[in-house]
Order: structure tokens, then C-alpha cells, then sequence
């Protein structure tokens, strides 16, 4: 038997995409399998241990938010000792090809999810809406989404302006609505900014008895970029795995925000933006006695004058 791919030993940043290609597909040949599915869509499988992790992931992503430009999988191969099905896209294409529907019907004609004890889908906005909708493929997964698109079809989300030109996508055929295929799914998780109205709508169209939603007010529209900045997309997938994910675990997990300088500043603009200056100058004094944080000493100094001068 074939020694397995030292995956922490992997470097990638700077190979140039065709060649990266190439690489990933090699290390799936050597250590699972490798399938291309047409020229936008890439499918690697590394086995490892008992739990699957199924993420969807573009390029593009992969190389901004990946130190090593390695999938996410990989990672959690190396820390968990998950085996990955990473599925991969040149650009945003919510994975709406023909190719990939024939690459999860052959999974699931195969038995190929059946040789796990846990599997888990994971995405992130059009990844997401990938996420839930193949996850229909293996009855009795987990899905962890981050502001995931329900659909694109305009008789559904007109209102969703931001991928207009993505509109001539078909969601009407297989694998298409994403809030109908979850509901085969064990548990499925949404994680959503609801100060940010578009994805707190297509959110809502989640709404379903086995889906659970939980706010990130003040995070925007970056969520995973974030969370994979406060090294919490891991412990989210480990809980989201174990099913142990629920109000107080997420809530304990999201503390690392009071330490997180990108939300501080939103919720603070967000303060002062409403005329709640109050509130302010308290965060700004909680901020400064645990952080060294320049910019909020500054906005204290100023906030305190300011109240001072108005006699509040």
C-alpha cells in the first residue's frame, strides 16, 4: 500500500492555476481519486478517516483565503484526519452543471457516502448554496453554510440584484432549489449577518424544521474570510460533525469577536451612526482596557469631549 500524501507538507501559493490543477489532482490520484468534470469544475477525494468532509470551494478563494492554496479539506484532514471530497470551480458558478448533478448521481449510485460514519457539507455564499443542494446526495449528512443563496431563478429572489448576470443559471432542474434539497439532511446549520438584508432573505428561505440559523450581526458580508481569520471555521465544522452545535456552543465560540478588530470598528460606527454615543464611549472604553486598539483610545478621548461639552 501506497505511503499517504503528507498533506501538512503541501505548498501550493504561487503555482500557477494550471499547474495547480495538476498538483491537487496527483495528491487525489495518489491518495483517492481525482475527476475532472468539464473545464470550471474539478472533483478531488483524499481518504483518511470516518468522517467526510464535502466542501465546495472556487479558486479563486482558495488562493485568497488559504495561506498554503490548499482546499479547506485539507485541513481539516491534517488537524481531524477527516477524509476530503473537495469540489472545486474556476469562478462563482453556484456548481449549476450538468457534469457535477452526473458527478453526485454516480456517488450515490455507488454507495459512496454510505462508506462513512459522518459526512458534512460545507460552503460559503454560492459554495454554500452548493452545500445544501447536493447535500440532498447523501440523506442524513450535516451542512454548515455561510450566507448561502437559495436560488437564483428570478421568479423566486428578483429582488437579489447583486448576480444579474447569473440569472441565465438554471435552478429549475436537478439539484436546483437549495431550501427544498437540505430538507434531506439530518441538520443543517446557516450562519447569516442579519443587518445584511439580502442575505437575511434569501436566510429566511431556509426556514425549515431541521435548519438551524444564527445570527452574526456587525460581521457583513465576508463571513468566512472572517471566521477563517478568527480560526473558528474548524471548531464549527467539528461541532456541526459531533451535532453538538446549538445556541450556547455558537455563542461561546463567538466571544473570539470582543477581540476581533473588523467587528469592533463596525459595531462601533453602527453606534455612532444611530447617535448612541453613550454606548459608544462604553465600548470604546471595554475596548481599550483589553486591547491595545490606538483607533478606539482616539475616538474615546473625542467622544468624552464631546459629552462633556453637550453635558451628558
Amino acid at each position: 500500500m501506497q505511503d499517504e500524501t503528507d498533506l501538512s507538507a503541501v505548498d501550493l501559493s504561487g503555482v500557477r492555476r494550471g499547474r495547480w490543477i495538476g498538483a491537487i489532482s496527483e495528491i487525489g490520484e495518489t491518495d483517492g481519486f481525482a475527476e475532472p468534470l468539464g473545464k470550471r469544475h474539478h472533483g478531488v477525494f483524499v481518504e483518511r478517516g470516518d468522517t467526510l468532509l464535502v466542501s465546495f470551494e472556487t479558486l479563486p478563494g482558495i488562493e485568497a483565503l488559504s495561506p498554503t492554496s490548499t482546499p479547506l479539506g485539507w485541513t481539516m484532514a491534517i488537524s481531524e484526519g477527516w477524509s476530503s471530497l473537495s469540489v472545486i470551480s474556476a469562478r462563482d458558478t453556484w456548481f449549476r452543471d450538468p457534469l457535477v448533478y452526473g458527478f453526485f448521481d454516480q456517488l450515490l449510485d455507488d454507495g459512496f457516502f454510505d462508506e462513512f460514519d459522518r459526512v458534512i457539507f460545507y460552503g460559503a455564499g454560492p459554495c454554500g448554496y452548493a452545500a445544501a443542494a447536493y447535500s440532498v446526495a447523501a440523506p442524513g449528512a450535516r451542512v454548515l453554510m455561510l450566507q448561502p443563496q437559495a436560488t437564483l431563478d428570478p421568479r423566486v429572489t428578483e429582488w437579489d440584484d447583486r448576480f444579474a448576470d447569473k440569472r441565465r443559471l438554471d435552478f429549475t432542474t436537478r439539484y436546483g432549489y437549495a431550501p427544498d434539497m437540505v430538507d434531506a439532511a439530518q441538520q443543517a446549520y446557516l450562519l447569516y449577518d442579519p443587518r445584511e438584508r439580502l442575505d437575511a432573505m434569501h436566510s429566511a428561505l431556509f426556514a425549515r424544521r431541521n435548519v438551524t440559523r444564527f445570527r452574526l450581526p456587525f460581521m457583513g458580508s465576508a463571513l468566512q474570510g472572517n471566521l477563517l481569520e478568527l480560526e473558528l471555521v474548524a471548531p464549527l465544522l467539528v461541532a456541526a460533525a459531533d451535532g453538538t452545535l446549538d445556541d450556547l456552543s455558537f455563542a461561546r465560540l463567538m466571544r473570539k469577536r470582543r477581540d476581533y478588530p473588523p467587528y469592533l470598528r463596525k459595531l462601533l460606527a453602527r453606534l455612532e451612526g444611530e447617535g448612541r454615543l453613550g454606548l459608544a464611549q462604553a465600548l470604546c472604553e471595554n475596548v481599550t482596557r483589553r486591547l491595545e486598539a490606538p483607533r478606539f483610545r482616539r475616538r474615546l478621548e473625542v467622544l468624552r469631549q464631546a459629552r462633556a461639552e453637550a453635558g451628558t
